[in-house]
């Protein structure tokens, strides 16, 4: 499947130092600088990564590429957890046209 991101709103989610499902709902909170009732849970985070009204403006507009770097030692300390992150993002990836989901398999933005 080929699907053209030229011209999306590009939020970087860096999960470098992550540990835990909190710091990753965080996380996620800032990046996509979600409203304060963001419930911080897989359910939520389902519902506005699907829900272009939460996005960051420009996203609203031009649809959203949300690149996840940094989320290899996560994945590792926390497989159970990460593989719902990754589920929650795969499945709003394919109900939302307007979103996609790249993981970054370089690591994390702050490492130099």
């Amino acid at each position: 499947m080929t699907q053209d991101v030229a011209g999306r709103h590009v939020v970087a989610l860096d999960l470098d130092g992550v540990t835990d499902k909190a710091a990753l709902m965080e996380r996620c909170a800032r990046a996509l600088e979600l409203p304060d009732w963001f419930g911080r849970n897989w359910d939520a985070l389902a519902d506005s990564l699907g829900d272009s009204s939460v996005w960051p403006a420009a996203a609203a507009r031009r649809g959203l590429l949300l690149v996840v770097a940094g989320w290899q030692p996560y994945a590792r300390s926390r497989p159970d957890e990460w593989e719902t992150a990754r589920e929650v993002f795969t499945e709003a990836a394919e109900r939302t046209p307007a979103l996609t989901v790249a993981l970054e398999l370089g690591g994390s933005h702050s490492r130099g």
